[in-house]
């Protein structure tokens, strides 16, 4: 098991790629057998996540929601209001940064 609490906290764009390369590796198998590791990756930054298997969604230190990204994003719960406020800081529109 491998586990990274915000390991590009303090990276530039180019470093973020490499060290998520790295673990995404890290993750697979090298003995070739079909069995990958399981890596938990803690973060505020929903990019960093966007190809998790599972994710987990924690409100005041309890469970508040789980699953793929595609269903959380229906369930428009925390993990929507969450995305949509980071996806606004890379929208052509101003006023759609400013919430």
């Amino acid at each position: 098991m491998l586990v990274a609490d915000e390991p590009t906290a303090a990276l530039d764009a180019k470093a973020k790629a490499t060290v998520f390369a790295g673990l995404r590796h890290a993750t697979r198998s090298s003995h070739g057998d079909g069995k990958n590791r399981t890596t938990i990756l803690i973060t505020h930054r929903l990019a960093n996540i966007r190809y998790a298997d599972r994710i987990i969604v924690l409100n005041q230190g309890r469970l508040a929601e789980q699953g793929t990204r595609p269903e959380l994003i229906a369930l428009n719960g925390i993990y929507r209001e969450l995305y949509d406020i980071q996806a606004s800081a890379y929208r052509d529109d101003p006023q759609a940064a400013a919430g």
